[in-house]
């Protein structure tokens, strides 16, 4: 079972639709997306995308982050989702990056507490270009 990770804390996935590779992926799908896509495959499908959820195999991968800032300049605007080994350290870069959510296993989350993660829910503040311009 996977846990849904958000500025709110952990909740249960409540996503109900099918999520396909993008291959196999049509019209009003959602997309599993592996880090070595390239964003542009995408290029003219985004509005018919509900969701994107973007691979992390390894917490030292951060292709990820690339992919999801590329989609949200392409103009995503639907729900966007990072899936794998990323760590609560990353979590505000995630954000940063335009992710709205992170999808952890079970064991992740007994390894980082929801605690870890909500004190990097404060995201928006506390980077560093904020306090040089404070």
């Amino acid at each position: 079972m996977s846990i849904i990770v958000t500025d709110k804390g952990f909740a249960a996935d409540d996503w109900d639709q099918p999520i396909l590779a993008l291959e196999d992926a049509y019209e009003g799908v959602a997309i599993d997306l592996a880090s070595s896509t390239d964003p542009l495959e995408l290029a003219g499908r985004l509005p018919d995308v509900p969701m994107i959820r973007v691979d992390f195999p390894s917490f030292a991968d951060g292709r990820g982050f690339t992919i999801a800032r590329q989609l949200r300049l392409m103009g995503f605007t639907g729900r966007l989702r990072a899936r794998g080994h990323v760590i609560a350290d990353q979590y505000a870069m995630a954000r940063r990056s335009g992710f709205d959510e992170v999808e952890i296993t079970e064991e992740m989350a007994e390894r980082q507490p929801e605690s870890h993660w909500l004190f990097r829910a404060g995201w928006q503040a506390h980077d560093y270009q904020q306090r040089l311009r404070g």
